[in-house]
C-alpha cells in the first residue's frame, strides 16, 4: 500500500510500505518521479526523467511541507 500524502498540482506525494526506515517522501508525475530524504535535511535520494527545474520546484514544495509530511510518516509508520 502507498498513501497519498499530498496532491499538488500533477505532482503525488506518496510513502512505500515496507521500505527503509530513514524518514523520507516519494514524488511521481506524468513527468517522472523523485524521492526526497527529509532528514537530517531536505536532500534528493534520486530522480527520474525529471530536470533540475522540476527538482528544484519539488524541493521548495518538499521544505514547505516538511513538517505535515512527517507528522503523517510517524502516524503511517508509527515510529521515529
Amino acid at each position: 500500500m502507498s498513501p497519498t500524502i499530498l496532491r499538488i498540482r500533477n505532482y503525488r506525494f506518496y510513502f512505500l510500505s515496507n521500505e527503509e526506515d530513514r524518514m523520507h517522501i516519494h514524488i511521481e508525475s506524468p513527468d517522472g518521479e523523485a524521492k526526497f530524504w527529509l532528514e537530517p535535511r531536505v536532500s534528493l535520494s534520486t530522480s527520474y526523467n525529471l530536470n533540475s527545474k522540476k527538482l528544484k520546484k519539488l524541493e521548495k514544495i518538499v521544505k514547505d511541507k516538511q513538517n505535515e509530511i512527517i507528522k503523517e510518516w510517524k502516524k503511517y509508520f508509527g515510529k521515529h
